[in-house]
């Protein structure tokens, strides 16, 4: 199949002629055989670092900007050479057509995309991939929690749960203050936030954990999202568990496609084998096999080590 005219597969898609002009035509294909007759520009238009090795992107999408919903995330290849590795989305504007992200270098291909800077193009983006967010009109509070950079993956659905009228906390940890992030943008978006950090030097001394017993103290939950760390998801669905609430956390599994077909995402919620990509990412926080998470986020490491030694030499 590898000279098959996938441009023209694409082209005769029931909507393809009313998202033409978002893609570019071919004049210059030949200084860049990588892209075919049609594409599209995911060019970076504005890039921040929040913290060490930690960067929020704003990306050119605008046929993935239409469709994007909170909870869903997308797979990119910063360069043709590069691994796919998924991403949250921090936000979008459908208007303005672009896509928010937050990117941590922590091996090879993350760290190859907190090197593009803007004016530089994404290889290729695909998405919006995975189930949007569970959100409701809940009885009580709904309390967002991020860890590190799923702090950012909580925003879109944190707007949500306020937009349709719900009480929403948010809760953002980190080791210490100077790895915080996107505070003020999760503040935007809630009713109140807590900030922990482990050491204590800003906000609540502890675990994103703390601040939601504190809540939970004060007041009726009902709803809670967690993304993060495993361990820290983990902890959440300790503390919420048999107290009426319901838990959404995010599986930041191994993937490869992004769509189900080639199973290497598979967790085990319920008893049953799923696919965090196609049936997730958000799954209920009581019923998801952590111990097994864990040792499949670990199948690959030392060969991720390789590579990314390979890539400093």
């Amino acid at each position: 199949m590898d000279h098959f005219d996938w441009d023209d597969a694409f082209i005769v898609r029931s909507e393809a002629e009313h998202q033409l002009h978002y893609c570019h035509g071919s004049s210059k294909e030949s200084e860049n055989p990588s892209r075919g007759r049609y594409h599209q520009d995911f060019t970076i238009l504005e890039k921040r670092e929040l913290c060490a090795n930690t960067y929020y992107f704003k990306v050119n999408a605008p046929l993935l900007a239409k469709k994007i919903q909170a909870g869903q995330f997308i797979i990119i290849r910063p360069n043709l050479d590069s691994e796919r590795i998924p991403l949250s989305i921090a936000g979008w504007d459908r208007e303005k057509g672009y896509l928010e992200l937050v990117i941590m270098a922590a091996g090879r291909t993350s760290t190859e995309a907190t090197m593009k800077n803007v004016g530089d193009s994404i290889q290729d983006v695909v998405g919006p991939l995975g189930q949007r967010s569970h959100v409701a009109k809940y009885e009580g509070a709904c309390v967002v929690l991020g860890g590190g950079y799923g702090t950012g993956a909580v925003i879109p659905t944190a707007r949500d749960l306020r937009q349709l009228g719900n009480k929403v906390y948010g809760i953002v940890g980190a080791r210490t203050k100077d790895l915080l992030i996107l505070v003020d943008e999760l503040k935007a978006v809630c009713d109140e936030v807590f900030v922990t950090t482990n050491d204590g030097s800003v906000g609540i001394q502890g675990f994103v954990t703390h601040a939601l017993e504190k809540i939970m103290e004060r007041e009726k939950v009902s709803m809670v999202l967690a993304v993060g760390p495993v361990p820290m998801m983990m902890a959440v669905a300790k503390v919420t568990e048999g107290k009426g609430i319901e838990a959404w956390v995010s599986l930041n599994a191994i993937m490869v496609d992004g769509t189900g077909m080639c199973g290497a995402c598979r967790v085990t919620v319920g008893g049953k084998t799923r696919f965090a990509c196609y049936h997730g990412p958000d799954f209920n926080a009581y019923q998801v096999d952590f111990g097994e998470l864990v040792k499949r986020q670990q199948m690959f490491v030392a060969q991720e080590k390789i590579a990314f030694e390979a890539m400093q030499r």
